[in-house]
């Protein structure tokens, strides 16, 4: 099992060769723990400054932590910014009440294809891992999206000796994925170890704590007495932290109440 230095050299080994590759990299952030440790790890890459712009699809749902954590962290660590939004969507009244499915199409999906075709990013690179369900077991580090967004997991590039392809068809771009061989209690140790700025919704109150971050109507908490990371380290390597459904009804279905939702990008 490689251990948290051999983890952070491959990821900023993949975060390097990704900007080497591509024209016009980005990379993709949603305030939770793994963007953000992947925002920590291209900072580390380029000597503390983030060289490609990072994007936030803002759903207009994110909890108020969420903004206020995402505009303060932009702030202090002086990043270019780019908020992608569905403005038409939002207009017209879309909200998780229509559907998690067409919810996530229009609010995540679209606003993500309306900012790759605004600005013209060939690389997005993103905060995924394999633990997170069995279908990630699947991916590539480089991973490649055809001009619909869909990805054919029989159809991906070899990866040999370290080597990633980047072409690329028009109309394509190509994912990043620099964390997928880490693990969720590697990210919360790497977290400690960095003493990186960490959203204050991890943490629990009144007995409950989030796990993974996205929409507030269709994110859950769970039951949880750790407050610090070292209880969140410990509670993740002694216990099967379970996610319990809250009293009050939520929207989403239950693979992505247990995994966070990735639409187009990472929560986490």
């Amino acid at each position: 099992m490689l251990d948290l230095k051999d983890l952070e050299n491959r990821s900023i080994y993949i975060v390097r060769e990704a900007y080497a590759e591509f024209k016009k990299p980005a990379v993709l952030w949603s305030t939770g723990k793994d963007s953000t440790t992947m925002l920590w790890l291209c900072r580390k890459a380029f000597f503390g400054k983030i060289p490609f712009p990072v994007i936030h699809i803002d759903t207009n749902y994110k909890f108020k932590q969420m903004y206020q954590f995402r505009d303060n962290l932009a702030r202090e660590w002086g990043f270019e910014l780019v908020v992608a939004r569905n403005e038409e969507a939002l207009k017209e009244g879309f909200s998780p009440e229509n559907g998690k499915f067409e919810c996530c199409t229009r609010l995540k999906t679209e606003a993500l294809r309306e900012c790759l075709e605004k600005y013209g990013f060939d690389a997005l690179i993103l905060a995924i891992r394999r633990d997170e369900h069995g279908i990630r077991a699947k991916e590539r580090y480089f991973s490649p999206r055809d001009e619909n967004f869909k990805w054919d997991y029989r159809d991906q590039p070899l990866e040999m000796w370290d080597q990633f392809q980047g072409l690329l068809g028009k109309g394509t771009h190509m994912r990043i994925h620099p964390i997928l061989h880490w693990r969720e209690l590697d990210v919360w140790e790497y977290v400690r170890r960095e003493e990186m700025p960490t959203n204050p919704m991890y943490f629990t109150r009144n007995g409950q704590r989030y796990r993974s971050l996205g929409c507030e109507p269709c994110t859950l908490s769970i039951e949880s007495s750790a407050a610090t990371i070292d209880e969140i380290v410990e509670e993740l390597r002694t216990t099967k932290a379970e996610l319990k459904l809250p009293q009050t009804p939520r929207l989403c279905s239950k693979r992505n109440q247990s995994l966070g939702s990735h639409p187009s990008g990472a929560c986490s």
